[in-house]
């Protein structure tokens, strides 16, 4: 391994480790065991939720798992002066923290929203969990980037398995936040349609063009 592949995987695993705290490995303070942490709790409000307030119960462990990770997505966006690609992989892991940010708390008002049926929160809960996934597996390809298995690899692979996931996580974040805004905007119909609009604003905020 060539001087230049050891700075940026050695840049690559402190971008990664150090969340507030140093660590050895990834698998310590994993970001995708904190992805898969959430997946497995949204899997299980779809298929064991079956009332709005049963559901609203389950949610809380994925309350859990999700404070747990923001101090980690916290303390990796204290990290600074990075090198280029080095700041990819700090940027990527840090999407996968937004979407689970955006899921949360969303999610978390709809649970609270009269003009959703359980039906309706369970397919919605299902739908965030796809999306999850896919984010979850950009995780897995990043990480051959800086474990042993990916040290066979060249300096053009490893920049362009950065490139690549750095770029598909931006989709990703950008499609659960449409997601989540086209879900609001038919509460948002719904509600005018009951001549109710303050109650679901006071749940989302103001309506704009973002929820049509």
């Amino acid at each position: 391994m060539n001087t230049k592949t050891r700075i940026i995987t050695a840049l690559c695993l402190f971008c990664l480790l150090s969340a507030g705290r140093a660590h050895a490995q990834w698998v310590v303070t994993d970001p995708g065991n904190l992805a898969q942490g959430i997946i497995n709790a949204a899997k299980n409000i779809v298929h064991t939720s079956s009332t709005a307030g049963n559901m609203l119960k389950n949610f809380q462990e994925t309350v859990k798992i999700y404070q747990q990770g923001k101090e980690y997505y916290d303390g990796l966006r204290k990290v600074k002066n990075l090198v280029r690609d080095a700041r990819k992989v700090q940027q990527t892991i840090l999407m996968v923290g937004d979407i689970t940010e955006i899921y949360v708390t969303s999610y978390e008002r709809m649970l609270s929203d009269p003009y959703f049926t359980p039906e309706e929160l369970s397919a919605i809960a299902l739908g965030y969990t796809k999306l999850l996934e896919e984010s979850a597996h950009l995780l897995t390809d990043l990480k051959t980037v800086v474990n042993e298995n990916g040290l066979s690899m060249n300096d053009k692979e490893r920049m362009d398995i950065i490139d690549r996931c750095y770029t598909d996580m931006l989709q990703y974040r950008s499609l659960v936040q449409y997601y989540t805004n086209k879900n609001i905007g038919v509460s948002y119909l719904r509600a005018k349609k009951q001549n109710d609009l303050d109650r679901v604003m006071a749940l989302y905020g103001s309506p704009n063009e973002r929820y049509w």
